[in-house]
């Protein structure tokens, strides 16, 4: 299957999917119910991440179908955690495992400790980091959706497949995500993200590929990377603990200071376009030194926005 039935397939699924979740969601109790950290009003079905799984699984299937192993142990903690509210501890072991999995299914063979330690590391990380940038409607899912195609822009193969599909996934899940959203991706789809993220950055880091790709990876998923960055920074400073939810977010900093919740997605979204974007134009046409001058750019330009935001100071008010 070339990649246009592949994208329109995977979008249908989503499509198809999707609403059904809303269903059993609801009938399950699996719903995100206002509270002191919440941006709604209302309770919203979660398990928007299986929508999203049944579409990408279209592309794994038909590239490496191994990869859907940590994806759906991903789904599947993620959607425990939506529903039994795990612990730090059992989460963080759930990660791992997670990582694990990532380094036996992906398409790339790492050698060494260092290699295996590091892919495990990227995992946790990411799946954390969109975790935390799943607070407005839309803001995940179209973050992630423009990382997916700039993976595909960069990657070939099984990789390009996977992205493909992943990307017209979450495409379908936007249109009920989107403000005021019907559904959302849940903890079970933040994390599916994230582990797809890790997929493809290591699919990225294939030895037959340049240096150039997986250094533009580094780019295309900066964003979620420093969003748990600033978070860590932000709560080490107010000396709160790091497993604690504040609304300090770099996101919520905006909409404090006015900017309409819808605006402040379509900022998050926009700059992962232009960093992911500049990222795969710089290694597909010019060369290493390009590459890491976007990476060194994204570092600076995240780094002036939270600090321009206030998302580096502790947000006392908002602790939980």
């Amino acid at each position: 299957m070339t990649l246009p039935p592949l994208a329109l397939v995977s979008f249908a699924i989503g499509l198809a999917v999707t609403p059904a979740m809303i269903v059993v969601a609801r009938r399950t109790g699996i719903m995100d119910r206002p509270g002191a950290l919440k941006s709604q009003a209302t309770p919203v079905p979660y398990l928007g991440g299986v929508g999203v799984f049944a579409g990408t699984a279209a592309g794994a299937l038909l590239g490496r179908p191994s990869v859907l192993v940590p994806l759906a142990a991903a789904l599947a903690l993620g959607v425990a955690d939506d529903r039994l509210d795990l612990s730090p501890a059992l989460r963080l072991v759930g990660e791992v495992v997670v990582g694990i999995m990532v380094v036996v299914t992906g398409p790339v063979r790492f050698d060494g400790v260092v290699a295996v330690v590091a892919v495990v590391a990227v995992t946790v990380l990411l799946i954390n980091g969109v975790n935390l940038m799943d607070g407005l409607d839309m803001l995940a899912g179209g973050v992630c959706a423009v990382a997916a195609v700039a993976f595909a822009l960069l990657l070939g193969g099984p990789g390009r497949q996977l992205a493909v599909a992943l990307a017209a996934a979450l495409v379908a899940f936007l249109l009920f995500n989107r403000p005021p959203a019907r559904i959302y991706l849940g903890d079970g789809g933040a994390y599916l993200l994230g582990a797809s993220l890790a997929v493809l950055s290591g699919a990225a880091w294939a030895p037959h590929l340049p240096l150039d790709v997986g250094m533009a990876a580094l780019a295309v998923v900066a964003l979620p990377a420093a969003e748990l960055a600033f978070a860590v920074v932000r709560r080490l400073r107010g000396r709160t603990s790091l497993l604690s939810g504040d609304r300090g977010h770099p996101y919520d900093r905006l909409v404090l200071r006015g900017w309409h919740r819808t605006w402040a997605s379509i900022a998050y979204i926009a700059l992962e376009a232009v960093l992911a974007l500049g990222a795969v134009a710089a290694a597909r046409h010019v060369g290493l030194g390009a590459v890491i001058a976007v990476d060194a750019g994204a570092a600076v330009v995240l780094v002036a926005l939270a600090a321009a935001t206030g998302a580096l100071s502790p947000d006392h008010g908002a602790a939980a």
